[in-house]
């Protein structure tokens, strides 16, 4: 056996057993949607607020949290097909990844 075929081997048992795992927590005898969604759900993003600090090229933005802690920022899609401008001081609302503390997703631009 090559090891491309051992690998597809190896990826279908890994299927196989997650489908094995979903049957035995009730999506397969009897539908509950919650456990589903519950086992495969993303983290949830972290909203905060801050102060745009510096513009920068690409749509990037330097934003200034309110605990002085600086950011490194672009602007999501919606924004981006709405043509929304932001400028040096503007209040935004930002989804951050607790993953990676240093990046956020602007959403909003608020008064």
């Amino acid at each position: 056996m090559t090891t491309a075929a051992a690998a597809v081997v190896a990826a279908a048992v890994v299927v196989a057993t997650k489908l094995n795992q979903v049957s035995a927590a009730g999506f397969g005898s009897n539908p509950d949607p919650a456990v589903f969604v519950s086992e495969f759900m993303k983290e949830e993003p972290i909203e905060v607020e801050g102060r745009v600090h510096t513009v920068l090229p690409g749509t990037m933005f330097r934003v200034e949290l309110d605990n002085k802690h600086l950011v490194l920022a672009t602007i999501c899609g919606k924004m981006r097909k709405r043509f929304v401008r932001l400028t040096t001081g503007d209040r935004v609302k930002m989804e951050m990844s607790p993953y990676d503390l240093n990046k956020a997703r602007i959403t909003w631009r608020l008064k």
